[in-house]
């Protein structure tokens, strides 16, 4: 709980505060974090939730051992998030996802004691193909808050353009990109699935959970023939239940 609110902190900077304060508040934010791993016992002088966020992390990085590192790196991805608003190709956007995405998956290894090198790995194929899963679901709603995640490049090699983005429902060549753009999702999902396999008890389901999730957002575009403009596609409970009860079972 304490490592969401965290996050959650992270990003309602990001996304919510007065567009001229953000960068200065992802500043400071850093700078309290990093006063927390200086000196354990306080984080330095701040105030308000901002403080608390970092405080409340206090026992989870000493019991857990967390390094510093993940949590800086979501600090950095909402600063891109205020500079940057397109992406070129898909090695671009996957290097925001390392930023945004790959670090949470790491501190909940770190979480349940779980955590190491081969682990991780795993965990950023699965945490990256949720990521752009995530964003597939919600290309209409990005659009109109002035993001783009698909990569330019993609969008060209269809022929598709950002006009596109504007129709009430999606072109053939619209969802043939997002077919194309769903199964490389899927095939990082798959890639980092046997990270299941390797984990016991609760740290299983949690890490089938994000699974299960990338999954079920994929398998609901697909059954909407991949049109993510007309509507947000997001999955029924049941499915994402049935993907949970299946990667569980099968370890991937």
């Amino acid at each position: 709980m304490a490592v969401y609110v965290f996050a959650r902190t992270v990003d309602d900077i990001g996304d919510r505060a007065p567009v001229a304060d953000r960068l200065g508040l992802l500043s400071e934010l850093e700078a309290d974090l990093r006063r927390l791993y200086e000196s354990p016992a306080g984080a330095g002088p701040a105030a308000g939730a901002r403080l608390e966020a970092v405080r409340g992390l206090r026992h989870a990085v000493a019991d857990c051992g967390i390094p510093m590192q993940p949590f800086l790196d979501l600090i950095e991805a909402n600063r891109q998030d205020q500079v940057v608003s397109r992406y070129e190709t898909m090695t671009d956007l996957r290097g925001y996802c390392r930023l945004s995405a790959d670090p949470v998956g790491r501190i909940v290894l770190y979480v349940f004691g779980r955590y190491s090198d081969t682990r991780a790995e795993l965990s950023d194929s699965i945490c990256t193909g949720l990521q752009l899963a995530e964003h597939w679901q919600d290309v209409a709603e990005d659009f109109q808050a002035g993001r783009i995640y698909l990569p330019a490049r993609d969008l060209a090699e269809y022929g598709c353009t950002e006009d596109d983005l504007t129709a009430p429902s999606a072109t053939a060549s619209f969802r043939r990109l997002m077919k194309f753009e769903c199964d490389r999702a899927s095939a990082l999902l798959d890639a980092g699935a046997p990270l299941v396999g390797t984990l016991r008890g609760t740290a299983r389901i949690a890490v089938a959970g994000y699974l299960a999730g990338g999954r079920a957002a994929l398998a609901a575009i697909a059954a909407a023939d991949f049109d993510v403009l007309a509507a947000t596609r997001r999955p029924g409970r049941a499915q994402t239940v049935r993907e949970l009860i299946k990667a569980v079972a099968r370890g991937r």
